[in-house]
């Protein structure tokens, strides 16, 4: 009974005191969170399309609203934070034009399409774990959830705001513009789609070209296909998120997070679609994170620059100069602002690396401090700048400046030149335990990057011999490896580009 009194006593007390403000990207400013059914908070943030391995890019959106997550919690508040699994209907250009992304994974890699999902689902949650991510409260699947989605349809064909042609439904933008705007997020301006969009093969049908799928019809050899009114065929991509956001958050409910990428057209056309369905808009606060770019270009296949969390946490990539540890990326991405961009070099990662050492050892010497009678250094300040950070939307490099402060006051009173007394030395270590392990989500981990740059290089090594007795015709000893290897935990993936290999 005591601990549920000061569990509610906290819980009151930081309703009261809430300064906590984030930038709401709908009205470009920062604004005091007060969620809507408070101690109750609802966060929507759209996961990954699973047709590939996790890669930096994801990361950063992971750790993001990990971070949120977190803060809200040891705010008080009950929170249901959902993320999404985009598992159909996401196609190559993000538009609706050319193959699904996972149908065409499956193609080339001569897997069924939910065979895909799962296995880059399975390497997606390893990841986020290794990351210390904490897991959402529902992790819903498109695929799951078709009925919902063509209920949603029929509501916005009843509303006037969508149409269909020859089995597929599409969502009328210049309909949906009499009595709405439609660009409010991304600042696109109706008149500029018009002169500016493309006819894009295959889609003369749409009344305008910026208007958006709500169905497709299948074609015939189209693998992932489910019956509706108007035809055989899979939900759009924009028309997932609306669906299940609302489906468990309600029809208002407080964040919708992803990436700044996403805010057109696909954050814009949720806004769409919910609001046309339902009258007025589903999101009270939309929040987005800047990318990522590797030494200073956008990431891409194409560039050789494109790396796999798999490859950047043991090393097995030609721009790596050695294995980062989860945790050395975890701090990396912490050390800017989510808003600002941020550039991946492995100069900016060793630095981190050290960063992160600096810190953890400053957390052992100050296990090992002694109280004086009296204090030297005020702790309840230091608090009060580390709070004042995190309420500025989640600024956590102005956090980790703090913290970093409060390692060289641990030195000081180390090497004799500050005091502590007892209180205060409690409320130190009552502060880095909130900050470092609650809310930043670090961790003292076991992994160390030079054991895994040194299983990088053997590993190479062992490919290496494996590819020597391929061309050989060797393939008894080829088979031998690669199942030797397999009993180790570890699995093979052979490539048109290469191997690839990754633990179980």
């Amino acid at each position: 009974m005591f601990g549920f009194f000061t569990y509610f006593c906290h819980v009151i007390h930081n309703f009261m005191q809430n300064s906590f403000t984030i930038y709401n990207s709908l009205t470009r400013q920062k604004e005091i969170f007060k969620p809507l059914n408070p101690p109750f908070a609802g966060i929507y943030v759209c996961g990954p399309t699973v047709y590939s391995n996790a890669h930096l890019g994801h990361a950063r959106p992971a750790i993001t609203f990990d971070l949120l997550y977190r803060y809200l919690l040891h705010l008080g508040y009950k929170v249901r934070y959902v993320r999404n699994i985009t598992d159909v209907g996401h196609l190559e250009n993000d538009a609706d034009e050319g193959e699904d992304k996972i149908e065409k994974t499956a193609r080339l890699e001569h897997l069924e399409p939910m065979e895909v999902v799962q296995n880059y689902m399975n390497t997606f949650h390893r990841n986020m774990d290794q990351l210390n991510t904490l897991k959402p409260s529902i992790e819903p699947r498109a695929s799951g959830h078709i009925i919902e989605q063509q209920e949603f349809i029929k509501l916005l064909l009843d509303k006037g705001y969508a149409y269909e042609v020859n089995g597929s439904v599409y969502f009328d933008v210049l309909k949906y513009s009499q009595s709405f705007k439609y660009g409010k997020l991304s600042g696109r301006v109706l008149e500029e789609l018009q002169s500016n969009t493309r006819e894009l093969e295959g889609q003369e049908e749409k009344r305008n070209s910026f208007d958006f799928a709500l169905w497709k019809k299948a074609s015939p050899g189209h693998l992932m296909k489910w019956p509706s009114p108007w035809s055989d065929g899979y939900p759009g991509w924009h028309l997932e998120c609306s669906t299940m956001s609302i489906k468990y958050l309600g029809e208002v409910f407080d964040i919708h997070g992803g990436g700044m990428d996403l805010q057109f057209p696909h954050h814009e056309c949720e806004i769409a679609q919910s609001t046309g369905a339902l009258g007025h808009e589903s999101v009270r606060y939309w929040m987005h994170n800047n990318m990522i770019t590797i030494n200073g270009q956008k990431m891409a296949r194409s560039l050789g620059n494109f790396i796999t969390l798999d490859q950047l946490f043991n090393g097995n990539h030609p721009i790596l100069e050695q294995a980062y540890s989860p945790m050395t990326v975890r701090f990396f991405i912490l050390q800017a602002h989510y808003r600002s961009t941020i550039d991946f070099s492995n100069e900016a990662l060793q630095a981190a690396e050290k960063g992160l050492q600096r810190l953890f050892k400053g957390l052992d010497t100050l296990a090992k401090l002694k109280p004086s009678v009296s204090s030297t250094v005020d702790i309840a300040d230091l608090r009060k700048k580390c709070y004042d950070a995190i309420d500025d939307d989640l600024n956590s490099p102005v956090l980790l400046s703090y913290l970093f402060e409060g390692v060289k006051y641990i030195n000081q009173v180390n090497d004799g030149t500050e005091k502590l007394k007892a209180e205060d030395l409690d409320l130190l270590k009552s502060l880095f335990h909130t900050f470092v392990f609650d809310i930043l989500g670090l961790k003292a981990g076991t992994e160390n990057s030079r054991d895994e740059r040194l299983t990088g290089e053997l590993m190479d090594i062992i490919i290496s011999l494996r590819q020597d007795a391929r061309v050989k015709k060797d393939f008894a000893t080829s088979d031998k490896i690669r199942d030797e290897l397999k009993k180790a935990g570890v699995i093979l993936k052979d490539k048109k580009d290469g191997v690839e290999w990754e633990k179980e």
